[in-house]
């Protein structure tokens, strides 16, 4: 048997707390995973003797990358399921300096939308202090807090909850100073506390029930696993002795180092500009999605500059003190990368000193001592590295941030000689220092309003969508489609500085709605389930629903009524504008960016035309990320039809009549089309739209949405065989349509592909919305084109038959616009 299958075997057969438990009388007792989760050690701490030692932890003892991640993130999913899914994307995650920092950080990860923060025993010049605490028992006892943006521990103080995450919960007097701390400036209703285990006494859990009815506050704990310590009289003084008689007898046990020292290699993590080393001034969701999209890169850089042997042997990434999250995510993003053939573990350096004893039964068989290399506040002083020499790495990643790459670093004693003494290969990857740029409460509420909801802006229900607009219902901004459509062709105005007066449509056209929507209700239905369930199967399990309004916001609320119809899924949906020649409204991004990861974010339309949009989204994302703002937005768009041939993700490719093509607002909650103007929206607010509680009397939005949901269960069957063909097929988007639009706008002599209006829902828009010129109908089309003719009919608009078209109809927009060539009546001039 090897050596290493032996000491493995070591572990599961004795308990790594046996060695202290026999000397000191020291007891642990708990629930069946206790002691897989804890050994002991003794503490060089005239404070208190023992220490449990987590295995799950990752800061004195190596452990397996995915292990240490899942812990927390294991827990962070369990707070989510006590608070719910609202309440947990308001929370705020607070992580304790130096040994939870991490684990914090996966907590707030398992929560998915919280943003996240941990105290600190580093000063940063420039970042006022907005708390601090005391740690009784700890060798170090200050925590500061250091928030970049002072509204993060601030902000929906009356309501919104604070988890606060640390490895143990022994007396709890940390965690209740803490709240004590908080409480007292920004009081809150709840407060959630977490850790790996719960070893309070029955006093102190009477004490923690006491502090609540105090405080007026709800306090919940979250653990892994509850036990008790249990102390003989005198173990302070019997454990000092312990130690002092340990370290008088021998050195420490540290074995022999090999007989030359590994080469130092420094790797160039390219580490995504904007993302935070970690939470000291916080991380925020969308901090997260960029770092969560560049690992992969980092850790294949990692990987390539392993040498043979590590790559196929056994790695240790290596923190630093406060410094744990990032080297965690990049070891768990190695352990992808190197795959089965190697054994990848992490642990970090740690200020606590402890006694080292090489014995199976004792937690911390060896140290490694090296001389602070950070410039610490509390001045120079010994720091350590546990478990790492004797314990057969062939390659060590040692990841530091760039304020402790200093020459006590790269010094004789310092961290990397010693770690090259005892190893193969060191490799030191240097994470950028973040630096803060301070951020006021009346800024940030400035450039981050809160969306608008039902039934005070739009028919809809509150929990439909939220409008990531403002309201600008009381401002004239509506013009005749006539003077909107010169001033647009001529350049002296775009057409979202103004908004076309409401079509209000006749009864005739009302009954033809009517009569369209009971036809194709169970086709529509078909289509968002096959749209749904495809995004849910690529993006899920919790997409957020991002409809362009205002065409796209009926079927995100549609796409949200499946999910929660079919799955019980209870999906976020949002409406944001975007504006063709003007992009996308980049408030709404960041407000989306720090409630959601926008790795989540699927935005949705009601349609393809040639495409247009489509470009525009992925533009618009690009130059918004170009610019500073939150990185990880997917610019694909979900759809309801794509006729163009324009997208991945669609319901279907056919052309067919979509109800809610055929009104305006009074099918879209009563909202106006979208409206940018600069003398109405500033930089940091959301772009305008109007709603009309005026035409209350003529809205369908309800009933549209009512008539299609009806129909689920009935189209369930097909939505599933054709989502599951749909998921196996070829969906690369052809762009068939943008090819017929250039050769229609050239053969009708238009010679500008944006007077061409493909496709129903477009042609649509063009009759209720601009002066059309013509029609081109496919020949044979049948019902999916009445209410074209009807309304080509009542504007006076020829309808011309043509074959060889990709789309059911066209809608050509006149390419030469004054009011003389159509007329006063706004109708097209024969032969113009």
């Amino acid at each position: 048997m090897s050596e290493r299958a032996t000491r493995e075997e070591n572990v599961d057969v004795v308990w790594s707390g046996d060695w202290v438990a026999e000397r000191l009388g020291v007891g642990l007792e708990g629930d069946g995973e206790l002691r897989e989760l804890l050994g002991l050690a003794l503490r060089r701490n005239p404070k208190r003797a023992h220490l449990l030692v987590s295995n799950v932890l990752g800061k004195h003892v190596p452990q397996k990358p995915s292990v240490v991640y899942g812990a927390g993130y294991g827990l962070g999913e369990r707070v989510r399921g006590l608070l719910g899914e609202e309440e947990a994307r308001r929370a705020v995650v607070l992580g304790y300096a130096e040994t939870a920092t991490g684990l914090g950080h996966a907590v707030a990860d398992g929560l998915r939308d919280a943003p996240y923060l941990h105290s600190t025993r580093r000063p940063v010049a420039g970042v006022a202090q907005a708390g601090g605490f005391e740690e009784a028992h700890s060798h170090a006892t200050s925590h500061l807090l250091l928030p970049e943006d002072p509204a993060l521990l601030a902000q929906g103080a009356d309501a919104s909850t604070l988890v606060l995450v640390d490895d143990e919960f022994s007396t709890g007097n940390t965690v209740l100073n803490t709240i004590r701390a908080l409480h007292e400036t920004n009081p809150r209703d709840r407060y959630v506390i977490v850790a790996l285990v719960d070893m309070r006494s029955p006093a102190d859990r009477d004490r923690l029930t006491a502090f609540a009815a105090e405080i007026g506050a709800r306090v919940d704990l979250v653990t892994r696993s509850t036990g008790t310590v249990t102390l003989p009289d005198g173990v302070l003084e019997r454990g000092q002795a312990l130690v002092a008689a340990q370290e008088a007898g021998a050195a420490d046990p540290v074995p022999e180092a090999a007989g030359h020292a590994a080469p130092v290699t420094r790797v160039d993590l390219a580490w995504p500009a904007g993302v935070p080393d970690g939470g000291r001034h916080g991380f925020t969701p969308a901090h997260r999605a960029a770092l969560e999209a560049a690992l992969p890169d980092l850790a294949e850089r990692i990987a390539g500059a392993l040498g043979d042997d590590a790559r196929r042997g056994r790695v240790l990434v290596l923190g630093f003190e406060e410094l744990m999250y990032a080297p965690l995510r990049l070891g768990t993003a190695l352990e992808q990368a190197l795959g089965a053939d190697a054994e990848v573990r992490y642990s970090t350096t740690t200020r606590s000193p402890v006694l080292a004893v090489d014995d199976p039964g004792y937690a911390i068989r060896t140290r490694l001592v090296f001389p602070a290399h950070d410039t610490p506040a509390d001045g120079p002083g010994d720091r350590y590295a546990y478990n790492v020499a004797g314990a057969n790495f062939d390659a060590v990643v040692a990841v530091v941030d760039s304020t402790a790459d200093t020459p006590e670093l790269h010094s004789p004693e310092g961290l990397l000689a010693r770690l090259a003494a005892h190893t193969g290969q060191v490799l030191l990857a240097v994470v950028p220092s973040y630096t803060p740029t301070p951020v006021t409460h009346s800024q940030e509420s400035a450039v981050l309003p809160e969306p608008l909801r039902g039934p005070d802006f739009s028919s809809y229900a509150p929990e439909d969508v939220g409008w990531l607009l403002q309201d600008l219902s009381d401002t004239e901004l509506e013009a005749p489609t006539e003077e909107r459509e010169e001033a647009i062709q001529s350049g002296g105005a775009h057409y979202a500085e103004s908004l076309p007066v409401e079509y209000q449509p006749s009864a005739e056209y009302q009954a033809l709605f009517s009569a369209a929507l009971e036809a194709s209700a169970a086709r529509i239905a078909r289509a968002v389930g096959t749209v749904t369930e495809t995004v849910l199967a690529e993006r899920g399990p919790r997409p957020v629903l991002v409809s362009l309004a205002r065409a796209g916001t009926p079927v995100g609320v549609l796409m949200r009524r499946w999910a929660r119809h079919r799955h019980g899924l209870d999906l976020p949906h949002y409406a944001i504008s975007i504006v063709r020649g003007r992009g996308i409204d980049a408030t709404a991004l960041r407000w989306l960016a720090a409630h959601h990861d926008p790795a989540d974010v699927v935005f949705v339309d009601g349609w393809t035309g040639k495409g247009a949009i489509t470009r525009e989204l992925a533009a618009a994302i690009e130059e918004f990320e170009a610019s500073g703002g939150p990185t990880g937005f997917d610019p694909e768009i979900a759809v309801l039809a794509d006729p163009g041939g324009c997208v991945r993700t669609y319901g279907t490719r056919e052309d067919f009549l979509i109800p809610s093509a055929c009104l305006n607002s009074t099918v879209s909650g009563l909202i106006s089309r979208t409206v940018l103007r600069a003398d109405l929206v500033g930089p940091n607010d959301f772009h305008g739209g109007k709603f009309y509680r005026e035409l209350a009397e003529s809205d369908v939005s309800v009933r549209f949405l009512e008539t299609v949901a009806a129909r689920f269960d009935e189209v369930a069957g097909q939505v599933e065989d054709e989502a599951k063909e749909l998921l196996a097929a070829d969906r690369a988007p052809t762009w068939e349509g943008w090819a017929a639009v250039e050769r229609i706008s050239e053969e009708y002599g238009i010679h500008d592909v944006n007077l061409v209006k493909p496709g129903v829902g477009e042609t649509t828009r063009v009759l209720l919305r601009r002066v059309p010129w013509k029609i081109l109908a496919k020949r044979g089309a049948g019902a999916d084109l009445t209410h074209i003719r009807l309304l080509a009919k009542q504007r006076g608009v020829p309808v011309e038959e043509v074959d060889d078209l990709p789309y059911s109809c066209v809608g050509l927009i006149h390419p030469r616009y004054t009011r003389g060539a159509t007329g006063a009546d706004g109708k097209a001039v024969k032969g113009a």
